[in-house]
C-alpha cells in the first residue's frame, strides 16, 4: 500500500479490533512489591472528614530477591 493511500474505514476498525484483543491477551506481571507499612489518620471536624493514608513500599527490581521466595543459602 503506497504512503499517499489512505486506509479504509474496515481496515482502521481490524487494526483496532487487534490492538483491544492482543491487550486482552497479553499476561500482566504481578509488581515486584512488598508493603512495609500502612498509616491512616483521620481527623473529623464540623462534619468533615479527612483522611490520610500513607503507605510505604518496597520494590524489588529482581523477581528473586523478594522475601519468602526459595533462595539458595551461600553458606
Amino acid at each position: 500500500m503506497a504512503e499517499s493511500e489512505k486506509k479504509s474505514l474496515m481496515r482502521c476498525l481490524g487494526e483496532f479490533t487487534g490492538y483491544i484483543a492482543k491487550g486482552i491477551r497479553t499476561k500482566v506481571d504481578q509488581p515486584n512489591t512488598e508493603e512495609v507499612s500502612r498509616v491512616v489518620e483521620e481527623t473529623h471536624e464540623n462534619g468533615v472528614t479527612l483522611r490520610r493514608t500513607v503507605i510505604e513500599e518496597v520494590e524489588y527490581r529482581d523477581p528473586g530477591t523478594m522475601p519468602g521466595k526459595d533462595q539458595k543459602s551461600c553458606s
